[in-house]
């Protein structure tokens, strides 16, 4: 039996959330598309949830904190003994929830793609960044769509 281990602003799940998904790799304009995304964001305030466990993940993290966004991280690992500073100064100012849904000392595709599942049906809207048509973000990408009525959702790719 696994529990999930939360840090931070529960509040933070019920407000409207964008979902931050990506590519385990992404062509170079693809993650320049991701670093506007996130500062559009991080100017327009709200909230995003994903993963960030990728360094180029956490270059998100980074430029929504330097906005008002709220933030939600889902940890496919254990809980973080200790927190990047600027994470604990988030948490500390009621920005930021991370929330642990496994113990495993480390990710795996497996629990990535559960992650990615999570993600994709706790927001309301979802940004996808640098999918192709073999990744495993079409299916979640699929899973969202038909959740929704009417969704938002954003490819930073077109499908070929």
């Amino acid at each position: 039996m696994q529990t999930m281990v939360f840090i931070g602003n529960k509040a933070l799940l019920d407000l409207p959330m964008w979902g931050f998904l990506t590519a385990r790799s992404v062509l170079r304009g693809e993650m320049f598309r991701r670093y506007d995304w996130a500062t559009d964001r991080a100017g327009s305030g709200g909230s995003v949830i994903g993963g960030f466990c990728s360094p180029r993940e956490c270059d998100v993290v980074y430029l929504l904190l330097k906005g008002k966004t709220n933030i939600v991280v889902v940890l496919v690992r254990r809980m973080y003994s200790q927190l990047p500073e600027e994470w604990e100064k988030a948490v500390n100012d009621h920005r930021m929830r991370i929330i642990s849904i496994s113990y495993c000392q480390r990710q795996s595709r497996r629990t990535a793609l559960l992650r990615n599942y999570y993600v994709a049906n706790v927001c309301d809207r979802l940004y996808l960044a640098g999918a192709t048509n073999d990744s495993s973000l079409v299916e979640i990408a699929k899973s969202y769509l038909a959740k929704c009525a009417i969704g938002s959702f954003l490819w930073s790719r077109v499908f070929q």
